[in-house]
């Protein structure tokens, strides 16, 4: 699996925006997360992935300074109550565990996570215990992760063990009390 497929995976993640709109209060623009209600200063997203509802199409750039968004050569400025997607970013240890993942681990773990309607943007937790074995020779131990979709709640495990051979388990468990288990063995 090549970057470039791991990279539309992710592209096709349910969830991976927080969308609303943004307002230019007291010369500083603020954004409007639509699901949460909540307000914050859009100087926390600089330099972040924004798409832009203009021209009745979403429009893909980079947040800059003072409303500035970057669409490739061009820069143009938000207005009043424009409605925008800020891409959200993953939790720093789970970005790490799915860039290590081989790629059928990998390809999976997202399949099966999104066959139970949880996309990786709902990880809320992430204990990734391989950070702490990058020299080790022989690596084996479990990762934690908890994921909330806003109606659900899943909780994995991930059991690995990296030596001659690669095995990874994954052991899904929901709120409901639904449970997948995956296993994955490979050679190195």
């Amino acid at each position: 699996m090549s970057q470039q497929q791991r990279a539309k995976l992710f592209q096709r993640q349910s969830r991976a925006f927080s969308a609303g709109t943004v307002e230019n209060i007291n010369h500083q623009w603020i954004f409007f997360d639509e699901e949460t209600d909540e307000a914050s200063s859009l100087e926390e997203y600089l330099h972040q992935d924004i798409e832009v509802f203009r021209g009745h199409r979403w429009r893909k750039g980079i947040i800059e300074d003072n409303g500035a968004v970057r669409f490739n050569k061009e820069v143009l400025y938000l207005m009043d109550e424009e409605r925008i997607r800020i891409r959200k970013q993953l939790i720093y240890s789970f970005e790490r565990l799915l860039e290590e993942l081989n790629d059928d681990s990998f390809f999976q773990f997202i399949t099966t996570l999104n066959s139970l309607d949880f996309s990786i943007y709902d990880c809320i937790y992430s204990y990734n215990q391989l950070t702490f074995l990058k020299e080790a020779e022989s690596r084996s131990g479990v990762n934690f992760f908890t994921f909330d979709n806003g109606t659900d709640i899943c909780s994995v495990q991930h059991h690995f063990c990296y030596a001659e051979k690669s095995h990874d388990r994954f052991e899904f468990t929901m709120n409901t009390g639904k449970r997948i288990v995956i296993e994955k063995m490979n050679n190195f």
